[in-house]
């Protein structure tokens, strides 16, 4: 499962939950060096309107928080458009509704699998992605899930995996094999499967650390 994140400004919040707005733009390059091409979630909504569904709106990436329901998904000329309906009387699409009114909800990220993506520009470096299969649309506080993350952060076993994760959470390319090339020793001898309230705080606080580092690469 790949994740993008979009800035997102809500348009249109309505009393009873109704928002609309951009989950994706297509033919701009993003911080991972990819290009979402038009076209590219035509095949997957075709197949849920034939069963008259739509992807799940979701809170921060979390199957188990179901905040909504979409109404309408489509392509257009500048990316994937949603209109949905926080459900009030959720816990979370309340939180989020409240959230979306005063403008404190910073994204929206889609999750996907890539079916069909082909490489271009000085050593491959650009891919656009042709095809995808598009899961859930999520409201997130930002790129990525600290909650999350923590879990995340115990699985990690190799070098690689600790920069798929950095991947995960939002980091550019460029920005994890950086990271993950210094910093994985550090938190390889931190994390543990079986950690403990101290050893979870630990973790948390690795990962504070690696945002203010993601700030500092972006500065």
């Amino acid at each position: 499962m790949e994740h993008k994140s979009l800035a997102f400004e809500a348009k249109n919040i309505t009393e009873d939950g109704h928002f609309e707005g951009y989950a994706s733009i297509f033919g701009n390059v993003d911080s991972d060096m990819d290009i979402i091409e038009r076209g590219a979630f035509s095949d997957s909504l075709a197949k849920y309107k034939s069963k008259a569904k739509l992807p799940k709106l979701l809170w921060q990436h979390n199957p188990q928080e179901v905040i909504g329901v979409y109404e309408d998904m489509k392509e257009d000329d500048r990316g994937l458009w949603v209109r949905g309906r926080l459900l009030k009387d959720v816990a979370k699409g309340k939180e989020a509704y409240a959230l979306l009114k005063a403008g404190a909800m910073e994204g929206m990220s889609i999750g996907f699998m890539t079916v069909d993506a082909m490489y271009e520009g000085a050593s491959n470096s650009i891919r656009k992605i042709m095809k995808a299969d598009l899961w859930e649309v999520s409201l997130v506080t930002w790129g990525a899930n600290p909650d999350a993350l923590v879990t995340d952060v115990k699985g990690v076993k190799t070098e690689r995996d600790f920069e798929r994760f950095l991947r995960d959470a939002g980091y550019s390319r460029k920005e994890a094999t950086a990271i993950a090339l210094h910093g994985f020793k550090a938190i390889d001898g931190q994390r543990d499967a079986d950690a403990t309230e101290a050893e979870t705080d630990g973790l948390q606080a690795i990962i504070t650390s690696l945002e203010n580092l993601k700030g500092k690469f972006n500065a």
